[in-house]
């Protein structure tokens, strides 16, 4: 059965949508509120509005600008800086001094733009109703472009140097010493430079090709609505999917398969609107991938980061090579649950009751913390630092951004929206985005702004580590209980685990797969209809699923990935979560050994933002990559945990 509806809400259930803020402004992006009311004896499940959010649980933007004249200000000031970069125009390759006085120009600028641009979108964030906001951030992505297309000579003006002008101009100017590294990067990236002109050209196409994505995010954060559906309890809950997370966690099961169906029957609605969203965005891709000379849009995603396309299809076919653990799995899970038939929307009821439930927020603060606590005092005390300077926007309100992220630019905090519910995931998803956090203060703190942002490559390792730390930690204090206590929390914990590794592991290699099959499609000539994307979405969860029955609502999901709209980034959350395992398996074995060097490692690694190569960073931290034996590993993780797990269910 599928709902009709129109109007209000939002886009993802348990993946956890990571915002960068870079000098080419990229951008990639649980939960009911609840409120008892006095006396009345029932719960409300009213969302509140803004103001009624105690200010202790807001992030402080004003430690950014404290004030909308503020904003306005330096808006000017950068506004009036732009004629004097572009009036270094035919000059950055006559001398060394002129070359660094662009440089620390442009440099001095891109941190006031980007102070701007998180500003302007983060406030739009607290209440995307909020027409003022949404009209700030709007001329903040404006400036941006006119910023990018003001500085767009630079790369071609580069490039067209003698060959040994840039090393002599670097051995005779010790400022220009710093930008080595990011030289030699830019020197690999030559054949893809175009002219001045050309680039100005493409810098100029830049907003109009984000469209397909903001548009996106205004249909499903904006304009849709979802059903209500009755809840286990007999209330009617207006259907959305942060709620989603949770009713797809009800013990009763007619509630799990009527939002199931309310979601992705919603979504089918609008196929033809998302397939033409998609099919565009997917079109920019080749679009600029063909335009800068790339083999493909796969050839022109990985080349920044100088991985092998080898690396990305190592992802795929590890996960295919281990689709039978996974399906062990579901059946571990079909017989746990007591099932004849194991459905997609039972995937997400645990198969135990929570250990912990209604946390507070004060509470998963500090089991955070503890759960931290191998990294060593000082990332603890920074940690807490972030809590106690409201880093942290907490709870859902009326018009909010839905998801959570780790958001900033250099000078400014790292800030983390979350829409805090008191389960226990919601601790994982604070630990998560505080590992984005405290990676981006470290990084921030020990490189130049020129290596101050780290690559998204590298982004989800910091924070699936402390997911990773935080989970051992349960599993650890769960050892000293009695039973039967001792075997409920496990039995919770192991699963948890498990679908850990089915949603950031095979889930993400399945959205991987489906990426890289689209885009070849689209590549070879052929349309991307709204039926062409949803029978490969089938046929990739029957794959992946094994015995779990398929359901044809399930078709659509593949309408609800706001991931999609920024090609080729899931895969990362794969190699995030093999590489986090790696560090902190070995954390915590030399935490047991009395040992610090593997924990200093992972610091370094923390500070080293993009001063080098991402996979090299990695390498030089203990993991690489390039080899097969991080993902084994974390395979075999997985084949003893689900052994230990035979014997508890």
């Amino acid at each position: 059965m599928c709902y009709h509806s129109t109007g209000n809400l939002q886009y993802i259930l348990s993946e956890v949508v990571r915002v960068k803020f870079s000098k080419r402004f990229s951008e990639f992006y649980n939960a009911r509120r609840r409120d008892d009311t006095p006396g009345s004896g029932a719960r409300s499940l009213k969302v509140p509005e803004r103001p009624d959010v105690d200010e202790r649980y807001k992030w402080d933007l004003e430690a950014i600008y404290p004030s909308v004249e503020a904003w306005e200000n330096a808006f000017s000031g950068v506004e009036a800086r732009l004629d004097v970069l572009s009036g270094f125009a035919g000059k950055v390759g006559e001398s060394s001094a002129a070359l660094l006085s662009f440089l620390r120009e442009d440099e001095d600028v891109s941190e006031e733009l980007g102070r701007l641009y998180v500003y302007a979108n983060m406030k739009s964030h607290e209440d995307l109703r909020v027409t003022l906001y949404q009209g700030l951030a709007g001329r903040a992505e404006n400036l941006s472009m006119r910023h990018a297309a003001a500085t767009s000579f630079f790369q071609p003006e580069i490039l067209s140097m003698p060959d040994g002008r840039l090393g002599e101009f670097i051995a005779e100017n010790e400022g220009l010493k710093k930008y080595d590294f990011y030289f030699e990067s830019l020197l690999r990236e030559k054949e893809h430079v175009l002219s001045r002109v050309e680039e100005e050209l493409l810098a100029q196409t830049q907003e109009m090709g984000s469209v397909a994505r903001n548009a996106f995010t205004m249909l499903t954060d904006a304009d849709m609505k979802f059903p209500a559906i009755r809840d286990e309890n007999g209330d009617d809950v207006e259907l959305t999917e942060e709620r989603y997370y949770k009713l797809s966690r009800s013990k009763d099961r007619s509630v799990r398969k009527a939002a199931f169906e309310g979601i992705h029957c919603t979504y089918g609605l609008y196929k033809n609107a998302f397939g033409a969203l998609y099919s565009g965005s997917v079109k920019g891709d080749i679009f600029y991938s063909t335009a800068r000379k790339y083999k493909n849009s796969l050839d022109a995603a990985l080349f920044p980061d100088k991985v092998p396309e080898s690396v990305y299809d190592n992802v795929v076919r590890t996960a295919n090579e281990h689709l039978p653990l996974l399906h062990k799995y579901m059946t571990l899970r079909k017989r746990a649950l007591g099932l004849d038939e194991l459905r997609l929307y039972d995937l997400n009821v645990p198969l135990s009751d929570e250990p912990l439930s209604d946390v507070p927020y004060e509470d998963a603060l500090e089991m955070t913390a503890s759960a931290l606590a191998p990294l060593g005092a000082d990332y603890v005390a920074d940690l807490r630092r972030g809590f106690s300077e409201r880093w942290i926007d907490v709870y859902e309100n009326q018009g909010k951004r839905k998801g959570a992220y780790s958001w900033g630019s250099y000078g400014t905090r790292p800030y983390v929206l979350l829409n805090y519910n008191g389960t226990l995931r919601d601790v994982f998803t604070l630990a998560h985005e505080m590992g984005h956090s405290l990676h981006s203060w470290y990084s921030h703190g020990a490189q130049p702004q020129v290596y101050a942002d780290y690559t998204i490559l590298l982004a989800e390792v910091a924070s699936t580590a402390n997911e990773a730390l935080l989970l051992e930690h349960l599993l650890a204090r769960s050892e000293a209980k009695s039973e039967p206590k001792r075997t409920a929390e496990r039995k919770w914990l192991l699963t948890y685990y498990f679908d850990m590794v089915r949603t950031t592991f095979f889930r993400q290699a399945m959205f991987a797969e489906y990426e890289r099959e689209t885009h070849r499609r689209a590549e070879g000539g052929n349309a991307l209809t709204p039926e062409w994307l949803s029978g490969l979405w089938g046929d990739l969860c029957a794959k992946y699923h094994g015995p779990v029955a398929m359901d044809e609502p399930i078709k659509m999901e593949w309408a609800r990935i706001p991931h999609f709209y920024s090609a080729f980034y899931v895969y990362k959350y794969v190699t995030g979560f093999t590489a986090a395992g790696a560090f902190a398996r070995a954390i915590l074995d030399e935490k047991r050994a009395g040992e610090t060097s593997v924990r200093e490692s992972y610091i370094d690694f923390l500070k080293s933002g993009s001063s080098a190569y991402s996979l090299d960073i990695l390498k030089k931290a203990g993991v690489d990559l390039e080899s097969p034996e991080p993902f084994a590993r974390t395979m075999a993780t997985f084949r003893d945990k689900l052994e230990e797990a035979k014997k508890l269910f």
